[in-house]
């Protein structure tokens, strides 16, 4: 397995797994929803997607990463998950107090499958790095953003455009 290197603030992190590419078929994934069910992407999939992948939403920039996602949601017609290793427990709460009804969360504490199969496992924390994926509804990868430094935001209103032309 390829280890990358990548910045979570100023902290050195490494990173787990390949990137994937554009036009690579998105992995299957299993993960958990904001009520503790198993959550199969190859099985709830239905159209355009974007993934949003976010360390923490207890942070102001994965906030402001998925309340753009959130907003954009409501204009446009696609998916959005946000997926981080934050518990189940823990998205519930942010979506009692920020909102978010259109996005599905998904929390991937518990098998690390997507942080595997994407290439975005911080192994020194055991969370997710920052990242964004559209996938088509042919589960085809349209647009991806790899984060070298996890203070950043990717680039939302370009994975929107993307979305918005499938």
């Amino acid at each position: 397995m390829t280890q990358r290197k990548a910045k979570f603030g100023s902290f050195d992190i490494s990173l787990s797994g390949e990137e994937l590419k554009i036009g690579d078929k998105a992995p299957n994934f299993k993960a958990l929803t904001k009520d503790l069910e198993d959550y199969e992407f190859y099985k709830e999939m239905q159209g355009e997607t974007i993934i949003s992948v976010v360390p923490s939403l207890d942070t102001s920039i994965c906030e402001l990463q998925t309340y753009m996602l959130n907003k954009a949601s409501q204009e446009d017609m696609f998916n959005i998950i946000s997926i981080s290793n934050d518990l189940p427990f823990a998205e519930q709460r942010f979506v009692r107090e920020k909102g978010s009804e259109n996005i599905v969360f998904l929390s991937d504490y518990l098998y690390n499958d997507f942080a595997k199969s994407y290439g975005v496992l911080i192994e020194e924390y055991n969370l997710l790095n920052r990242a964004i994926f559209v996938i088509d509804e042919n589960k085809i990868i349209r647009h991806l953003e790899y984060l070298d430094q996890n203070t950043n935001l990717p680039d939302i209103t370009k994975a929107v455009e993307v979305a918005k032309s499938l």
